[in-house]
């Protein structure tokens, strides 16, 4: 749990640093390279949800054949 934590928090602070950075760089303008941000960010969250919704949909039915009876 702990080392999770650290990953975690690695993560998130990896991520700032980062958007930081590219936003002193960037060689558009800063609403310019905003508003594609948060566009990437908008189809990263939908993607995201979408595996997710995938993936609990095939958990369900694991669950589903697991829970059916056996047929000897």
């Amino acid at each position: 749990m702990r080392r999770m934590f650290g990953f975690m928090i690695g993560i998130v602070v990896g991520a700032l640093i980062g958007s930081t950075v590219a936003l002193l760089l960037a060689p558009e303008t800063g609403e310019k390279f905003r508003s594609e941000l948060r566009a990437r960010g908008e189809i990263l969250v939908n993607d995201v949800r979408n595996a997710a919704e995938a993936r609990r949909i095939e958990l369900t039915e694991q669950l589903e054949s697991m829970r059916a009876p056996r047929t000897s």
